[in-house]
């Protein structure tokens, strides 16, 4: 172990390992040491005479002050099995765990690094950790700022009960997820990597955490390496945000796209948050396109009707004119009824063919969620328009002439039944005579 001399300030040997290095890293650390000592004279600070019998403070390397942790840049001279060495400046050497590289990442002697100072042990020398590192949390060590593991013990209203370096930990609702979260109960018993907020050392102690702020953090890594990725008109998988009045947001792997509520479906038969959450719910996974790409005001406009095909391009090849169709009514207008066909696909039957009889309003005929059947007069795929007539699928009315009493009302005296449209076109034999009889006037130059 280092240990200083009160008189010299000069590090020596000893055998014992307080600051809990292993021998062989703390036999390191002392040649580190010994090797700086030894630099030639004019790499050495000059050296300043006492004022006053007071000893001036040491001279320090390059450092500042975070949220009140100190950050210090060094130089990597040494990497073992379990420590990497930093020289942080004359006479102070710096311990970081080798463990806090993930895999596949291998320090280099001769970098540089930022760390920041967790303690200085007895014999001087600086215990460290890489900023944003998730690091066993110690009580008298916690500051705003630091990342630490935290173990969720419980719920409670308003957020997550946890446990951090012994205490009471607690994270509010608003900071575990950036999605809104309504049952809190399968984060018990996990261990979440969270951001310090604010420490409390009065009474009991109080900590609070955030999760939300290194989501967002990854999040904007993410969103910058994605947008390099998208292009227009590109079919992606999301997952459904935010359900709103107005359509929902998709989060497209880091980034937000609205799809607007006229993108959502060929349905135009509503409007308002309660028409779209008929189609998307927060957390589900959908396929869009995207239709407008403008990073210089960070929008996204996707699309998802247009992933799923248009129904009235179907509709047309399966439905022909002059064919009897079957649909429910979903809008009444003062010229009409709309017809749904199918999702998406509305035909319109104008008041003049609902009924053989004269229609005053179409509410009077037609009531919204009726099934009825009707004929396709015509089909306009440029217009997106079918006609259709409910009135042609009906027989055509009787027709009375005649009949009722004769002479006209009040005469009392009954007149002949009333005939069909079809007794009435038949041809009777005394028809046939009347028919002949003018033939034959008129080959006789009777009728001219």
């Amino acid at each position: 172990m280092l240990l200083y001399s009160p008189d010299s300030n000069v590090p020596s040997a000893s055998s014992t390992t307080d600051s809990g290095l292993s021998s062989a890293d703390a036999a390191q650390a002392d040649a580190l040491l010994d090797a700086a000592m030894s630099a030639p004279a004019e790499k050495k600070p000059a050296q300043v005479k006492p004022i006053g019998g007071v000893k001036p403070a040491a001279v320090r390397g390059p450092r500042k002050v975070e949220g009140g942790r100190e950050h210090r840049n060094g130089r990597i001279v040494s990497v073992s099995d379990n420590d990497v060495f930093i020289e942080l400046g004359p006479k102070e050497l710096g311990i970081v765990p080798r463990a806090q590289w993930k895999e596949g990442e291998t320090p280099t002697v001769g970098d540089q690094l930022e760390v920041v100072v967790q303690k200085v042990e007895n014999d001087g020398v600086f215990i460290c950790t890489r900023p944003g590192v998730v690091q066993k949390a110690e009580w008298e060590f916690l500051e705003p700022g630091q990342v630490v593991d935290a173990k969720v013990t419980g719920v409670s209203k308003g957020g997550l009960e946890c446990e951090v370096a012994g205490h009471r930990a607690f994270i509010p609702a608003s900071q575990v997820s950036l999605e809104r979260i309504e049952n809190f109960e399968p984060f018990v018993g996990e261990k979440l990597t969270c951001k310090v907020i604010r420490v409390d050392r009065s009474g009991g102690g109080n900590i609070v955490l955030s999760r939300r702020e290194l989501l967002n953090e990854d999040r904007k890594k993410q969103a910058e390496e994605i947008k390099k990725t998208l292009v227009e008109n590109q079919v992606v998988e999301g997952t459904v945000r935010k359900i709103m009045p107005f359509g929902a947001f998709v989060d497209i792997g880091g980034v937000d796209g609205l799809v607007h509520l006229s993108d959502i479906t060929y349905d135009r038969t509503g409007f308002g948050e309660k028409f779209v959450a008929k189609y998307l719910s927060e957390g589900q996974k959908v396929r869009v396109q995207i239709l407008k790409l403008d990073w210089e005001n960070d929008r996204i406009s996707l699309g998802l009707k247009q992933v799923a095909g248009d129904p009235f391009a179907t509709a047309v090849n399966d439905v022909k004119e002059g064919a009897d169709v079957t649909g429910r009514v979903v809008r009444i207008a003062e010229f009409g009824a709309f017809i749904e066909l199918a999702p998406g696909v509305e035909g319109l039957v104008h008041i003049s063919e609902i009924d053989h009889k004269r229609i005053t309003a179409v509410a009077d005929a037609l009531k919204v969620d009726e099934v009825v059947t009707a004929k396709v007069l015509k089909l306009d795929p440029g217009q997106r328009r079918i006609s259709l007539s409910i009135k042609a699928t009906k027989p055509l009315p009787e027709i009375a002439i005649g009949g009722g009493d004769k002479g006209g009302p009040g005469k009392g005296k009954k007149g002949p039944p009333a005939r069909t449209v079809e007794q009435i076109n038949e041809v009777s034999p005394a028809m046939r005579r009347a028919r002949e009889k003018a033939k034959q006037m008129k080959l006789k130059g009777g009728l001219m």
